[in-house]
């Protein structure tokens, strides 16, 4: 497995269809319609203008495995030191340890961009993914209850946080 950052022209076909598949076959995203390649677009331009990462793992054939990304928590400026984080993996890929392995990449690179907790925000059902948060030492933080209504059922949507060290100095404003 190697790590690389992705991009709109190299991956945003790939990102697209892994992205859908979470959609139309689970509750990792609460969408209801596949997005489309006009999403990718601007998906992509938020991420860059921002200095988000989009991190790809890639097989040893170069095709994408998964991929981690964040960005902002919410918009007022004392949450400058948050970001919600994503990772996605396709299907053929899943229970490899993947998943971890690029939840490890993006710790590091929000370290190295100073921010101060990592936001995972999980359907309560999916317990592969609140293990794999639970494991790399995300604690949870809080449940909205039926937050969402997806294949004709609610959904709880649970907090899970990763509290860093960083920044070493954080300022006001």
């Amino acid at each position: 497995m190697k790590f690389i950052s992705c991009n709109f022209d190299s991956h945003a076909n790939e990102i697209l269809t892994i992205l859908n598949d979470a959609i139309i076959n689970s509750t990792a995203l609460y969408d209801y319609k596949p997005r489309t390649m006009d999403n990718m677009v601007s998906w992509f331009k938020s991420k860059e203008e921002a200095d988000y990462p989009v991190i790809g793992a890639i097989d040893e054939h170069g095709r994408l495995m998964g991929f981690a990304t964040y960005g902002r928590f919410r918009e007022q400026p004392a949450f400058k030191y948050t970001v919600e984080h994503s990772v996605y993996l396709h299907p053929d890929f899943r229970g490899r340890g993947v998943g971890k392995a690029l939840m490890k990449e993006l710790i590091q690179w929000a370290k190295q961009q100073d921010y101060h907790a990592i936001i995972g925000a999980i359907d309560m059902e999916n317990q592969g993914s609140i293990y794999l948060h639970q494991r790399l030492g995300f604690t949870h933080s809080g449940t909205i209850q039926q937050a969402g209504f997806k294949f004709g059922r609610w959904l709880d949507l649970g907090f899970y946080q990763l509290v860093l060290n960083t920044p070493s100095c954080p300022v006001d404003g």
